[in-house]
This record gives structure tokens, C-alpha cells and sequence, in this order.
């Protein structure tokens, strides 16, 4: 879990400069549409929301609150994988080194209760 903790760590530290790097020095309207008329620029984007959306699913599939589901969706489509290292590390500290706690959050004993029984 250490391994996964200082990936997340860098990940969260990378996507922070990225952004403030981006936000302070770019420009989003003229920027994006260079990106838009560059081939390379949509497939990149398609991979990226692609990434977002089945990450997206394992944060529902965790969260019982279904408000808090589609906050941290929300964001994870504003903020990218900003959003998913931090929500990667909140994950690892809450489950105290238990992969399972992990991987199923809140819903594990939901999940283990459904999937022993039959």
C-alpha cells in the first residue's frame, strides 16, 4: 500500500503544478481549440474522458451517498486526475492498509454480504 500511497502522492503533486501551470500561463478558449483541430489533440481527449468514465464507475460503486457519487464525479470531470489522486489517497489512508476496505469503500460489507451468500 506504500507503493500506491506515493503514487498517489505524485500523481496529486504533478496534476497540481500541470494545473497551476496551465491556469496561469495558458489561455482555455485558444488553447482548447488548438487541441480540438489537432487529430492527436481528440484522440487524446476521448482517452482521457474515457479514463475519467471508468474511473468514475469504481467512485460509485465505492460511495453509498449517492450526492457524494456524483460530487466526486463531477469534479473528476473538472479537475481530471487531480481529482482522482486525491480521491485515490483518501481511499488508502480511510482503509488502513486493508486492499479490500480499499477497492469497496463504504459498500464493502454490502458487496462481501451479496457475493458470500450465493
Amino acid at each position: 500500500m506504500k507503493i500506491a500511497k506515493i503514487i498517489a502522492w505524485v500523481g496529486l503533486f504533478a496534476m497540481t503544478a500541470v494545473l497551476l501551470n496551465g491556469f496561469i500561463n495558458g489561455n482555455f478558449g485558444q488553447d482548447g481549440g488548438e487541441l480540438l483541430r489537432n487529430p492527436w489533440g481528440i484522440v487524446s481527449l476521448v482517452d482521457l474522458y474515457v479514463g475519467f468514465a471508468l474511473f468514475s464507475i469504481w467512485i460509485a460503486l465505492r460511495e453509498k451517498n449517492v450526492l457524494i457519487s456524483v460530487i466526486w464525479i463531477l469534479l473528476m470531470m473538472v479537475l481530471g486526475f487531480f481529482t482522482g489522486s486525491l480521491y485515490v489517497l483518501i481511499a488508502l489512508y480511510r482503509s488502513k492498509g486493508n486492499w479490500l476496505d480499499f477497492l469497496l469503500g463504504s459498500r464493502k460489507e454490502q458487496y462481501l454480504s451479496k457475493y458470500l451468500e450465493g
